[in-house]
């Protein structure tokens, strides 16, 4: 494959492992809560000002047309936290939701990898044009689901160290993790996710 291919086939991934601008439209009101909550120890005022940076970048995106798929999920997921957190009355719950996904996106990779259908393969086979021909070709195959235990062990990591935060109710320390854990490492395996992929040529349909 050429350079020009290669980096227009890394441009999918890339994007559509949510991009730079998913990325911070799903990262910004997190970092927003934790600096009011820091600053002013109020969860209310947290709250809003959470889900008014989430609702600003929603906006966004309607004006200027663009895709607002993660600043949708963004905003709904941003939400569900506020929703839980002001429920229960307890500020590390606006990071339950959070730990509840890591958990089943945990689950459903390491299951979607054992049984053969890797979910990147899934996700991603399509947008690179072979579809679910990769199934066919197995070192294709080998490389969605080496990439898939990476995720698998990005989720499980977050586990190990952010789950013991939220039951210590350490909510600095927590909404630290959660940040460092979250775009800076997310970024980070979607660009490993690429450099296993790009090993492997995409797979054709067999004539």
């Amino acid at each position: 494959m050429s350079i020009e291919g290669q980096s227009n086939d890394r441009d999918k991934v890339l994007g559509a492992l949510g991009g730079k601008r998913g990325l911070l439209d799903s990262g910004l009101p997190s970092l927003l809560f934790l600096l009011v909550f820091t600053i002013t120890k109020s969860l209310n005022d947290s709250l809003i000002a959470a889900l008014i940076v989430a609702g600003v970048f929603t906006l966004a995106r309607l004006i200027k047309r663009e895709t607002i798929q993660h600043a949708l999920s963004g905003l709904f997921g941003v939400a569900i936290c506020a929703l839980l957190s002001r429920h229960t009355g307890k500020a590390a719950d606006f990071y339950l939701p959070g730990l509840w996904i890591n958990i089943g996106y945990a689950a459903g990779y390491t299951v979607a990898n054992i049984v053969g259908w890797p979910l990147l393969g899934i996700m991603l086979g399509p947008i690179l044009g072979e579809d679910f021909h990769w199934r066919n070709v197995p070192a294709r195959k080998r490389a969605y689901i080496r990439a898939g235990w990476i995720w698998v062990a990005l989720f499980v990591s977050r586990l190990i160290v952010q789950y013991p935060l939220y039951r210590a109710g350490n909510i600095g320390l927590l909404g630290t993790a959660r940040l460092v854990m979250g775009t800076p490492l997310f970024a980070g395996v979607a660009w490993l996710t690429w450099q296993v992929l790009r090993k492997v040529p995409t797979a054709k349909a067999s004539k």
